[in-house]
């Protein structure tokens, strides 16, 4: 399963540099599993800069992969998480997701660089 973190998916939408290490992953909506906070995240950033017409649109097609939300045993693991690697709340969010379903989450959030389980593309 594959897991695409928030700077990945806002990669993608504006077609930046890395969007092609990106899109396979988002493409193949049989395998992508979308942390809820993921939504939320990119939903307010293409709010703030682009209007509620084109976040929207953005949503709609993450809503193409399953959403995974979060519950009591998420959070938990996510705080674990947290705690164990120091990672930002949504990070840990996104990793607690991904091993929840055996996932490689795809990023360029520096945040996961060298850890197990996620396909790191550094920023250009």
């Amino acid at each position: 399963m594959n897991i695409v973190d928030t700077s990945a998916w806002l990669e993608y939408f504006t077609d930046h540099a890395n969007a092609k290490h990106f899109a396979q992953a988002i493409e193949d909506t049989a395998h992508l599993v979308v942390p809820v906070i993921c939504l939320y995240e990119v939903f307010k950033k293409i709010l703030q800069e682009s209007g509620e017409h084109n976040a929207l649109e953005a949503v709609g097609l993450m809503n193409q992969g399953l959403v995974i939300p979060l519950d009591a045993p998420l959070a938990l693991s996510a705080a674990q998480i947290s705690a164990e690697l120091k990672l930002p709340m949504a990070d840990s969010i996104v990793l607690a997701t991904a091993r929840s379903v055996n996932g490689t989450v795809w990023t360029q959030d520096a945040d996961f660089k060298g850890l197990p389980g996620v396909r790191f593309f550094p920023k250009h």
